[in-house]
């Protein structure tokens, strides 16, 4: 202790992967998120959002379900077993849907021509958040998620999502739409239009 005040510990988590967010004409939004290097090793979880607004995690263990609840909002959370296929199939407890992939978009290849440890370092996050607003409605690069924890997302690289098909619950998710309205998990949401993105999200707790 310090003029006899404690320091709070603080642990920072990088999580390196992929974000999908797509819409659909159900009324149903899915964003995918696919985790080659984590604290909790590689996994993929998504959050759905129903046409009422209800927000549910699909989580592969407790572990996962347990961090990422703290983190983001949902109604419900569900451990299930989550198979993501190389075609981009997702097999999901409640959920099956598939997503066509496409070309960079533009915004990608800006990102792709950063150096990927500066475009997905935290400096860089805060520094492009006032233009992602602006760019982007609704995404935010940097802000505060649950339990005070501090978030920022570096954005690598970015496809567009051309195709969608599947199912939640058993009802037909019908044909890709934009994400609107935004699902709600978090202080950011993913882009209107569905894309894939190539992220470092980092993640300040206490702990």
């Amino acid at each position: 202790m310090a003029g006899g005040a404690s320091r709070r510990r603080r642990t920072v988590d990088r999580f390196h992967g992929r974000i999908l967010g797509a819409g659909s004409s159900s009324g149903v939004r899915l964003v995918v998120g696919d985790w080659l290097r984590s604290p909790l090793g590689t996994f993929t979880d998504v959050m759905v959002a129903d046409a009422a607004g209800h927000r549910v995690l699909l989580a592969p263990t407790e572990e996962v379900a347990a961090y990422v609840a703290q983190t983001y909002r949902f109604d419900e959370v569900v451990t299930c077993r989550v198979e993501l296929g190389a075609d981009w199939t997702v097999d999901a407890g409640p959920l099956r849907a598939r997503f066509e992939v496409g070309g960079r978009t533009p915004v990608g290849r800006l990102l792709h021509a950063l150096p990927a440890p500066l475009a997905g370092s935290r400096a860089v996050a805060v520094l492009a958040d006032p233009i992602a607003r602006r760019v982007f409605p609704g995404v935010r690069t940097v802000g505060t998620a649950g339990n005070g924890r501090r978030e920022y997302y570096g954005a690598l690289d970015q496809h567009a999502v051309t195709d969608l098909g599947g199912s939640w619950q058993g009802a037909p998710l019908g044909t890709l739409t934009p994400v609107t309205p935004a699902p709600g998990f978090g202080f950011s949401s993913t882009p209107e239009l569905p894309s894939l993105t190539r992220v470092v999200t980092t993640v300040v707790r206490d702990g």
